[in-house]
């Protein structure tokens, strides 16, 4: 299936690896030009140059070395593309989660880094974003949340917060005159993938239990109905529908990728 996106620009967040490395690969395949945005210098250098060569050069694939979690490091990624942030027409909001814990150790400074992560900052991303998006009649926003929003995990109340703010936040906004210019705005929720984050999560899971992490990540696996962790590729690979001209009728939806591990109806 063409997604009818090639020659697009898109900006990703936490590119450097897993899933948003994954949605990248996923809209470079697709002819989008890619600016890809992590922390981590070396490990972006590496994941940007990967991406190069599985294009074979066919779109161009930049590296902004930066925190976008930080009103700097948005701006540096805001201005590549000829900004600030005007002439993207596909975003992906991803950013590392907070670590896990328990909520009584957690003071105000750890919740006000929670939310500047993974809440205001997707917002100020979006503002500088979708105004250019309207005026040319089409626009992707893609928030990669969790799963915990539909089904809260304890150690994460961190994430549960911040993530579950910027959820009601998007269910308003994606409804608004944004939706009539062809800008389409969504939450893509992660359970289980087979990520630095997932493995963060059990070895903080085998701390608290006295278990070994392989025990904690067989239970986990039994868990999913699929029996198995996700890939980023499978993962980007839904993104980059999201993004397509296909999905210009999917606004305002929280879309779960879990291997069936939800148990609601809803």
């Amino acid at each position: 299936m063409d997604l009818g996106i090639k020659g697009r620009w898109a900006l990703v967040g936490g590119a450097s690896k897993g899933l948003g490395l994954g949605c990248a690969q996923a809209l470079a395949a697709e002819g989008v030009n890619v600016v890809m945005v992590a922390r981590g210098e070396p490990e972006l250098a590496a994941a940007v140059a990967g991406v190069r060569a599985a294009t074979a050069g066919a779109v161009q694939v930049l590296g902004v070395a930066a925190d976008i979690t930080s009103a700097a490091g948005r701006d540096a990624a805001l201005s590549v593309s000829g900004g600030p942030g005007q002439d993207f027409d596909i975003l992906v909001n991803n950013a590392g989660g907070p670590p896990p814990g328990d909520f009584r150790n957690w003071d105000r400074d750890a919740w006000i880094k929670a939310l500047d992560a993974n809440m205001l900052s997707p917002i100020e991303l979006l503002k500088a974003t979708v105004d250019g998006m309207a005026q040319r009649g089409f626009g992707r926003v893609v928030n990669i949340t969790s799963g915990a929003v539909k089904a809260p995990i304890d150690i994460l109340g961190l994430s549960n917060g911040a993530r579950s703010g910027l959820t009601g936040f998007i269910a308003g906004v994606a409804r608004s005159p944004l939706a009539a210019k062809g800008v389409t705005i969504n939450n893509l929720l992660p359970g289980a993938f087979d990520t630095d984050r997932l493995k963060t999560t059990m070895q903080g899971a085998a701390t608290k239990t006295g278990q070994p992490i392989e025990a904690i990540a067989d239970a986990r696996r039994k868990t999913i109905p699929a029996q198995r962790f996700g890939t980023p590729q499978e993962f980007g690979a839904v993104c980059a529908f999201l993004c397509s001209v296909h999905a210009g009728y999917i606004t305002g939806q929280n879309i779960l990728a879990d291997g069936g591990a939800y148990p609601g109806t809803f």
